[in-house]
């Protein structure tokens, strides 16, 4: 380690640590709420702690009367009667430690679980741009080691803090009781260390930040190469030996700064025990020639030097208090700063909800879709993200207003009717979709739903009214029941098993040793491309709702499996309002509208037919991108009648 540069002088200097950032204005007034949740428990701490504090400074004075009025004069009643009280204060002094340990641990336990859950909750509400932009990573360290810290730090400061400042003063006027002037001697050279103290404890502060900060680069790290995307990505493409040195750099970041806050923090114990190595010497020198010249009890003494060391353990903790104050504030700074990030897609005061959907069985008419004047570009960085969650800083093109993606967007999607999007790659297809969700809310014009606009509808009633099935089907780590019954968790077995046979998933799923409570893996990386994607259209079936979004979930699937998938689909979308990007010829031979989407704008619509004849940019889109799937014989039109599984998992 000595051999190492980057560890600077003795560790005390460490590069690239974070510039120093002052707390938020406000951030102690945001903690009390949370302490008061848990009054009682912090009013039994308090109690305990008084306790504590009264035992440790009454017992060295006890020593004094046993040795001057037991030990001197040869009472043995005395001692052993003193003796036998001072072994009672320590019982007592145990049942509150105890005390205070366990009442301490449930407030900071409750703490940890006030703030998780409230920084989950705040988290889940924020736009889709939030998580495009966005560290797992770095999030994730603000729920784990933010949260622990800022609870660690709190729950210390609470006991701690009035059981140093009670134990002080008790102990300063035990001893200004017992002898004033070796009191006054020994306090003479207190304020010479405090300076020191503060300078120390300010760059403690500075080091806790830069900790926070590269552990959550470290883990982000960590999360995008053990996840089985990253490490698929690593193993194709990547340098072993450059992402080992790139880990190596992060890890020696962390490395140094705790080398650092140690050697800090020890330094601050360095000079605590100089202090009290001085004056103890002091004390003895000065208690020693009183006793001599008879102007001291020599059991004065004893309890003198017992209660001087007891005197600087709480001025040692005065000093660390400050560090602990700035640690945790620092954590909690970092927490709300999650906390005070507004979701730029929030429902609006007074907003409604859409009639009740279509009921599981297909039955209902199923509402229109209506884009006016549609103008949209994606929120500037600021706006939705924080700096401090994204490992890379905002380059001056990130920065400001964004061009736009969509421009004059205006179309009817009939209801009960397929509209399909077509278009070259980047021309704002899946952009125009995901504003029906509202996983983005337009810069301007309106989307309609059954002639409401989006923003004034509950999140709820649309979330109830809108399917989505995205071309790379997401699957948590959890078994196919769980995947399935997160779109509908009252559903029962039987319907799972109708969805399932609807989306032609259900021969796989039954040949499978667990079947239904097979755990597919990491983003359900166990399964075949094509079994995901049915998977996907499953929870889709069994979710059942009026208006659906496909960004062609038939893109990854061979032509047998297209083939059986777009029969099911075929039920799934009747009656429904579907809204498809299309990549497949079937698709757009069987959409009832064509959008051309080109550059953010519609630049043709109709059918297929009416397209074709007009020689546009359908016309050649068409040649260049669905015709070889014909000449190649992949996912011809659907002519044939729907499976009787298809409708029976749609009623």
């Amino acid at each position: 380690m000595g051999d190492d540069p980057s560890l600077g002088t003795i560790g005390l200097r460490v590069e690239g640590l974070v510039e120093p950032q002052p707390i938020t204005p406000g951030t102690v007034k945001r903690i009390i709420p949370y302490a008061k949740r848990h009054r009682r428990s912090l009013a039994i701490v308090m109690l305990a702690t008084v306790v504590d504090s009264v035992i440790t400074v009454s017992i060295p004075l006890f020593f004094k009367k046993i040795i001057d009025d037991g030990i001197v004069p040869g009472k043995t009643s005395v001692v052993f009667g003193l003796a036998a009280f001072v072994a009672g204060l320590a019982l007592l002094n145990v049942v509150a430690i105890y005390a205070q340990t366990w009442f301490s641990g449930r407030v900071g336990q409750g703490l940890i679980f006030d703030l998780r859950t409230k920084v989950f909750a705040h988290v889940q509400r924020q736009p889709l741009a939030f998580f495009t932009r966005t560290q797992t990573g770095s999030l994730v360290s603000r729920l784990n080691t933010d949260v622990v810290g800022a609870e660690q730090a709190l729950t210390t400061l609470l006991s701690q803090s009035l059981s140093t400042v009670l134990t002080l003063v008790l102990v300063l006027g035990a001893m200004f009781y017992l002898s004033w002037p070796i009191t006054v001697a020994a306090l003479v050279l207190i304020p010479v260390f405090f300076l020191p103290g503060k300078i120390i404890a300010d760059r403690l502060e500075r080091l806790a930040r830069g900790g926070m900060q590269t552990d959550a680069e470290l883990g982000s790290m960590m999360n995008e190469r053990f996840n089985v995307s990253g490490a698929m990505l690593v193993k194709l493409y990547g340098r072993p030996d450059e992402e080992a040195a790139d880990f190596a750099r992060k890890a020696g970041k962390v490395r140094d700064i705790a080398i650092s806050m140690a050697v800090h923090a020890r330094l601050l114990f360095i000079l605590v025990s100089l202090l009290t190595t001085i004056t103890t010497a002091m004390v003895y020198g000065f208690g020693g020639w009183f006793v001599i010249d008879g102007k001291l009890q020599i059991g004065t003494l004893v309890a003198m030097v017992a209660l001087l060391l007891m005197l600087y353990n709480p001025i040692n903790q005065l000093t660390n208090i400050q560090v602990d104050i700035m640690t945790a504030l620092v954590s909690f700074d970092r927490v709300f700063e999650v906390l005070d990030l507004k979701p730029i897609i929030s429902e609006r005061p007074g907003a409604r909800a859409l009639p009740a959907p279509a009921s599981h069985n297909g039955n209902g008419t199923a509402p229109h879709v209506e884009f006016d004047r549609v103008a949209f570009r994606y929120p500037a960085a600021e706006e939705v993200s924080l700096s401090s969650l994204e490992s890379v800083p905002l380059r001056k093109t990130e920065q400001g207003e964004n061009a736009l993606v969509l421009s004059e967007v205006s179309f009817h999607a009939p209801a009960g009717r397929l509209t399909a999007l077509v278009g070259p790659s980047g021309a704002g297809k899946t952009t125009i979709t995901h504003l029906v969700p509202r996983l983005y809310d337009p810069t301007s014009g309106t989307v309609r739903i059954g002639g409401h606009d989006v923003r004034d509808l509950t999140l709820g009633s649309l979330q109830d009214t809108v399917g989505v099935v995205t071309q790379d089907a997401h699957l948590f780590h959890d078994t196919i029941r769980s995947n399935l019954l997160y779109a509908r968790p009252d559903a029962t077995e039987p319907e799972v098993i109708e969805a399932c046979e609807a989306a032609r998933i259900w021969p796989t799923i039954s040949q499978l040793p667990d079947g239904l409570d097979t755990v597919v893996g990491d983003r359900g990386y166990r399964l075949s491309g094509g079994e995901k994607q049915r998977l996907a259209i499953a929870r889709l079936l069994l979710k059942s709702p009026p208006i659906v979004v496909l960004d062609e979930a038939t893109a990854h699937l061979d032509s047998e499996s297209e083939l059986a998938i777009q029969r099911a689909l075929k039920t799934a979308l009747t009656g429904r309002t579907s809204l498809v990007i299309a990549h497949r010829l079937s698709t757009i031979h069987d959409a009832d509208q064509i959008l051309v989407i080109d550059e953010g704008r519609i630049q043709e619509r109709g059918t297929h037919d009416q397209l074709i004849a007009g020689g546009g940019l359908y016309s050649e889109l068409y040649r260049t991108q669905f015709a070889q799937q014909r000449d190649f014989g992949i996912a011809e039109p659907v002519k044939s009648t729907v499976a009787d599984s298809g409708n029976r998992a749609l009623g």
